[in-house]
């Protein structure tokens, strides 16, 4: 976000903001196209729907001119080959969702639902009829609010293919760049904890086999960003058995270093053999 006003939309973060997009709005197409002559009503759920805009960089010449692109809010709507039946875009921020209720007002046709509430709460206690309802889930936060209780919550509707924007660099960033676990400030300890659902995240840091590492004795750490999407991964897996699917899209800054891990949940057992068939 840029500092010039609270209304702004979240900014172009690389070539992988688009990537990301273009990953979800595919599936979005190809899943309403499977389930076309399925009877189950059909919901999309952007839990961190921002404005329903991605703004461009700018051009330095013309520091007046925002151009913008549709974010993932924007391309669920158009999808309407079958189209979603309930559209749900949560925000937090009430500036924002005055934007998404502008979006939502060009598209008066649809069944689109604007919530002002902070995304946890709002999953945890989402109501359907899971019997008939099916649909996708977008779990694109902003910094690192996911908890892993909402997690369970979600997988327990079996019913919310779901996708998971894991942001590895960010949680990394709670790791002290001591090797011992005792250093983690506990503001960050107990958010880690809400993130991984326990202390799984405290693997990390593991005695040394032969105990030292590099003449020095005490805790070796797996490698930080690369340990932490391990764990979360395992964690997952442990969750939702086959309906987690191991492949996912890793992305990158321009230094090679990982930012974020694109993960993908099945929300019904039913649906784990076309989806593996998918990748």
């Amino acid at each position: 976000m840029t500092g010039r006003d609270d209304r702004q939309s979240p900014m172009f973060g690389g070539h992988w903001t688009l990537e990301k997009l273009d990953i979800l709005e595919s599936y979005l197409d190809a899943y309403t196209t499977a389930l076309k002559e399925q009877t189950f009503n059909l919901m999309y759920v952007d839990a961190f729907a921002g404005t329903g805009l991605i703004e461009l960089p700018q051009n330095d010449d013309d520091v007046d001119k925002r151009d913008f692109i549709s974010g993932s809010a924007g391309r669920a709507i158009r999808i309407t080959d079958k189209a979603f039946d309930r559209l749900i875009f949560v925000e937090q921020d009430t500036k924002r969702c005055e934007d998404l209720e502008r979006l939502r007002n060009t598209h008066y046709d649809r069944n689109i639902e604007v919530i002002n509430s902070e995304a946890n709460y709002f999953l945890h206690n989402l109501q359907a009829d899971w019997r008939k309802w099916r649909g996708v889930l977008f779990l694109d936060p902003f910094a690192t609010e996911v908890e892993w209780s909402t997690i369970e919550k979600i997988a327990s509707y079996e019913a919310l293919d779901t996708w998971i924007l894991f942001p590895a660099s960010a949680i990394a960033r709670m790791l002290p760049k001591s090797r011992m676990p005792e250093d983690v400030e506990p503001k960050w300890a107990d958010k880690l904890t809400k993130i991984f659902g326990g202390e799984s995240w405290r693997e990390l840091y593991k005695e040394a086999p032969q105990g030292e590492l590099f003449g020095n004795r005490g805790m070796e750490r797996d490698p930080g960003v690369e340990g932490l999407i391990s764990i979360y991964k395992r964690n997952l897996e442990h969750l939702l058995g086959g309906r987690f699917l191991q492949k996912s899209r890793t992305f990158k800054n321009s230094k090679n270093s990982v930012l974020f891990v694109f993960l993908f949940c099945v929300g019904n057992p039913r649906g784990i053999k076309p989806a593996t068939r998918g990748c």
